[in-house]
């Protein structure tokens, strides 16, 4: 099996700097469908057998063009973005970063039922993506293109590598970025990580 995980192209929140989470189910912006279109022309010819995304539109957007050939298509929210809780529609201000970055901090040391007010904890969400984890390795199929967002994708690469979620930040997740990655023998082997080269020199 082959796994083709992407981040969604660009929201306008993403670029206005706005945390967007599972609570706000934003569209891609014009930037963002480019993006798409860079990423379906790149990856087209594959035969994926197989679209899994999360439940909000920007990452259905992402891969529209692989659904409009009515390949199989599963939602699930267990690949939703994180809930950010109060801080979800808002500006990253100076005050709600450093409440963001005390709550890094707290994950990193190990409480991982830390959260943003009203928020979701990272042992909520690493407990959703390993239940995610433990699905795929019953697909059948042999290509798989997986949408999802960036604090997700933390999460589940972090997973797929047998890491902790004190790791998380160390995982890089641009948008539409791409991991490429192998199941072998029980094993995930990673071919690409965060390939964003199908936006080309201008990484719109």
């Amino acid at each position: 099996m082959t796994l083709y995980i992407l981040r969604h192209g660009e929201t306008e929140l993403n670029r206005q700097n706005i945390v967007q989470g599972s609570g706000v189910d934003a569209e891609l912006n014009e930037t963002g469908r480019k993006q798409a279109r860079a990423f379906f022309e790149a990856y087209g010819s594959i035969n994926f057998e197989l679209v899994v995304t999360s439940k909000l539109i920007r990452t259905h957007q992402t891969v529209s063009h692989f659904l409009e050939r009515e390949i199989p298509w599963i939602q699930t929210p267990d690949i939703n973005e994180i809930s950010w809780g109060e801080h979800e529609g808002h500006p990253s201000t100076p005050e709600r970063i450093a409440v963001y970055k005390r709550m890094i901090q707290e994950w990193q040391s190990g409480n991982l039922h830390a959260s943003l007010p009203s928020g979701e904890t990272a042992h909520q969400l690493r407990e959703r993506v390993a239940r995610f984890v433990d699905w795929l390795k019953t697909r059948t199929e042999q290509r798989i293109l997986i949408a999802t967002h960036g604090r997700t994708m933390r999460c589940l690469i972090t997973l797929l590598k047998n890491m902790g979620p004190a790791d998380m930040e160390g995982v890089p997740h641009a948008n539409t970025g791409l991991y490429v990655i192998h199941l072998r023998d029980g094993q995930f082997v990673f071919e690409r990580e965060n390939d964003i080269s199908h936006l080309g020199a201008t990484a719109l």
